[in-house]
């Protein structure tokens, strides 16, 4: 009788530590003061982080904005690991305030991405120990681009800051983490002092709230600088009739206004607006069995309506429709005559409503 062969147990294969390293212990858990005294620790650090920067502030400082505000190219903006993450939301915030900017990365910098710097273009340089690497080999290039350098970094010392035309100095910033590694206190300072160069390039320069809708069209920012003149009706679809009008008349013009806005602005000889007719006001007449559509328009339309300008936020426009309850608003310039019409229907559209 054949034997059958015994299957061998697999040996398990053991795991070793790293040499002159302990196996890692599982970190105890904190009770929820102690969990919120941490948090309060973290914030209280970059708090305090921020606050030591705006005693470092100085003519560096003034020459940075000077060579920002004169950029006659663009912005570039650079930087490594979470200095770079800074960086990127840097570029975007000057960006957004009508400043040329893109984000190089230093990585792919040297590998062709340089091409995007140019003679005219003003380099700001991110690094709290200013001994990254990646952004040392970039400091040639920069110099025979002759391409002004701004470190933001804390180390003045260090090569980044020797290699560039203005140093930025956040100092010595002991980081919120029981490591002392994490890089936060420090990020956190880097941030803010990209906000404080940005913010101070704004207020001497000529921007405002009309350029900063140009540049925000969409979503909760773009809507809050809307003005009514870009939502408004105009033209063929603004529905204008003379107060002589008949009612006839006023009636068949709402119909046929493409949009059908349900309204129509009542006008003098020289344009000026001086009623409204609107649907509410058709039905409530012929629910009392006022059928005479000879009649003029102004014996029936309401008078001295309430109206916006175009130059009015659209937020403003809207407010005042809630609060009055009604479903048009007609736009007139400053001489009071009716250049357009707010419809209900375009702020849901927008999203106003």
């Amino acid at each position: 009788m054949a034997r059958s062969p015994r299957t061998a147990a697999k040996k398990q294969p053991r795991l070793r530590a790293l040499p002159g390293r302990a196996p890692p212990a599982s970190a105890p858990l904190l009770d929820d003061e102690a969990t919120l005294a941490c948090a309060r620790e973290v914030l209280e650090a970059e708090a305090n982080a921020i606050l030591g920067v705006t005693q470092r502030l100085g003519a560096p400082f003034l020459e940075a904005v000077r060579l920002v505000r004169g950029c006659a190219g663009q912005v570039v903006v650079t930087g490594m690991g979470k200095a770079g993450h800074i960086g990127q939301k840097l570029s975007a915030t000057l960006a957004s305030t009508g400043i040329r900017s893109v984000f190089l990365h230093p990585a792919e910098a040297v590998h062709g991405d340089l091409g995007r710097v140019a003679r005219g273009d003003v380099i700001l340089a991110l690094s709290n120990s200013g001994s990254t690497e990646e952004l040392l080999r970039l400091l040639p290039s920069f110099k025979r681009m002759a391409t002004p350098v701004i470190a933001l970094t804390g180390d003045a010392k260090s090569a980044l800051a020797r290699g560039s035309d203005v140093v930025l100095d956040i100092g010595s910033i002991a980081e919120a983490c029981p490591m002392g590694m994490v890089p936060t206190a420090s990020t956190a300072a880097l941030h803010a002092l990209g906000d404080a160069l940005t913010m101070a390039v704004l207020r001497s320069r000529p921007f405002g709230t009309d350029d900063y809708a140009l540049l925000h069209p969409g979503g909760k920012l773009g809507r809050s600088v809307q003005r009514v003149f870009e939502l408004m009706r105009t033209g063929a679809a603004n529905p204008l009739v003379r107060d002589t009008s008949p009612l006839a008349e006023v009636v068949g013009v709402m119909t046929k206004t493409p949009g059908r806005p349900g309204a129509a602005c009542v006008v003098d000889r020289a344009g000026r607006l001086v009623g409204i007719f609107t649907d509410g006001d058709l039905r409530r007449r012929v629910e009392q069995g006022q059928t005479d559509f000879t009649i003029p328009v102004r014996d029936v339309m309401g008078k001295n309506p309430r109206c916006v300008t175009p130059e009015t936020l659209v937020l403003a426009a809207t407010a005042q429709m809630r609060e009055l309850r009604v479903d048009q608003l007609p736009v007139v310039d400053v001489e009071g005559r009716a250049v357009g019409l707010l419809d209900v229907q375009d702020l849901l559209a927008a999203k106003f409503l």
